[in-house]
């Protein structure tokens, strides 16, 4: 773990967030090297736990996330 609790993988999709806006559960899955559940999970502590993303779009494949207030 890291600041504020946030995993190593979680704040490099948090910098990709920065530069590209939104991320997909299948774009952190290639960037973290990690399976689609625990990139669902990653993605979940962001919004729940860390009220960092919000989700938008449908759920399933056309699901994406972006940092809350962009």
């Amino acid at each position: 773990m890291t600041a504020k609790g946030l995993s190593t993988r979680q704040i490099k999709a948090i910098e990709y967030l920065k530069e590209n806006l939104i991320i997909t559960n299948k774009v952190y899955q290639e960037i973290g090297k990690v399976s689609k559940a625990t990139a669902t999970r990653d993605l979940t502590e962001l919004i729940e736990k860390f009220k960092l993303l919000e989700r938008s779009g449908e759920v399933g494949a056309g699901t994406s996330y972006k940092l809350i207030g962009s």
